[in-house]
């Protein structure tokens, strides 16, 4: 494909850049140098980037017809300038790449599956990891499997994005593992769609986290399964121990712990930190009975900041002046939905309670 702009007019282009760029000398007569001046040229790239780039490519003065021709390639498929320029930024290498033998049959296969528009130059810029991938051995299978399991050719499509071609090998035993024991291919569809990374764990990381959730007796058909196998997987067993400590540290006992973990299993994706600050918020400052927050991991969760001491603030101001009457629930107030709280304990009294506003500090996203 032949590209809209003579190769002296790209020359030309590069020698004036390089007059008015201070920091980028005029000799071309190193590689070095001619990259810097020619990547100058390339559409949207920062200077920064360029000496980045320019550390792990080189362009040949006398062999400029493949880059340019790559760029009039990724330009004729709805490559804006600023893809173009993160592309090179991630993936220098990819003005070497042969047009015809690599980037053309793989954007034949992509447009052919549901890649098209917008959607085509988000997939490569995302994840360039897929023009360093064998089409027929690795992106295919990849493409398929995921078909296969999640249904349709689209949402194959939105998970092929976040997915890595190059940890493919592990996804297939994963699935078979998964389906093995018991999880409904539904469910593991879901957990693709929410995070596919997770299914391309190393095939023993997958063995060991489902093995400790069979022991902590979390039934493989329910959702909280995939919940808490997403969370395993984050974790190594020393983090599950520091946590596991933290929460014996505060009153804890391990079968409170276990069963928190399988009431909400993402609290314990929460840091030791702040695992103890919302803990002695609530124990210490607001009075809550530790059974009552054992009884309510997802608490943990929220933020002592954002959440917690703003409502608590109001509550206590509104108790002063008497506009609210006996003792609320203050389980109830820490769920209650952001909107719901600011409009009836905030909006609500402002005009008679100057201060207010200030006192609840966070204001709830419009």
């Amino acid at each position: 494909m032949a590209s809209n702009v003579p190769l002296r007019n790209l020359l030309s282009l590069v020698q004036n850049r390089s007059l008015k760029t201070s920091t980028v000398p005029p000799n071309t007569s190193s590689p070095s140098s001619f990259t810097v001046q020619y990547l100058l040229s390339s559409p949207g790239l920062h200077l920064e980037s360029v000496h980045s780039v320019s550390q792990k490519l080189r362009i040949d003065e006398s062999d400029l017809q493949n880059p340019h021709y790559v760029i009039g390639f990724l330009k004729a498929h709805d490559f804006k300038d600023a893809h173009i320029a993160k592309l090179i930024h991630k993936w220098p290498a990819v003005l070497h790449c042969k047009v015809e033998h690599n980037l053309k049959p793989k954007f034949e296969f992509f447009i052919e599956n549901g890649f098209v528009g917008e959607i085509l130059p988000e997939l490569i810029v995302s994840n360039p990891d897929v023009l360093r991938r064998a089409l027929d051995s690795r992106i295919i299978p990849c493409f398929e499997l995921l078909k296969s399991v999640l249904g349709c050719s689209e949402k194959a499509a939105s998970a092929f994005k976040r997915c890595s071609v190059s940890m493919m090998s592990a996804m297939e035993p994963n699935i078979d593992l998964l389906i093995k024991e018991g999880v409904p291919v539904d469910r593991i569809a879901k957990l693709i769609m929410l995070q596919p990374r997770t299914i391309q764990q190393k095939h023993q990381r997958m063995v060991y986290a489902v093995k400790a959730l069979k022991d902590l007796e979390i039934d493989s058909k329910t959702t909280v399964f995939i919940h808490a196998l997403r969370v395993m997987l984050q974790m190594s067993e020393s983090t599950w121990n520091k946590k596991v400590e933290v929460l014996k540290s505060l009153g804890w006992t391990e079968e409170e712990i276990l069963q928190a973990f399988k009431r909400c299993p993402f609290c314990f994706t929460c840091s030791e930190e702040k695992i103890r600050s919302v803990v002695d918020f609530l124990v210490n400052t607001l009075k809550m009975e530790l059974r009552t927050v054992i009884g309510r991991p997802e608490f943990l969760m929220l933020s002592v900041d954002k959440r917690i001491r703003p409502r608590y603030n109001v509550l206590k101001i509104l108790e002063s002046k008497k506009l609210v009457i006996g003792k609320k629930n203050m389980k109830q107030l820490l769920t209650m939905r952001e909107n719901n709280f600011f409009q009836n304990y905030v909006i609500k009294y402002a005009d008679k309670v100057p201060g207010l506003l200030e006192a609840y500090e966070v204001l709830p996203k419009q």
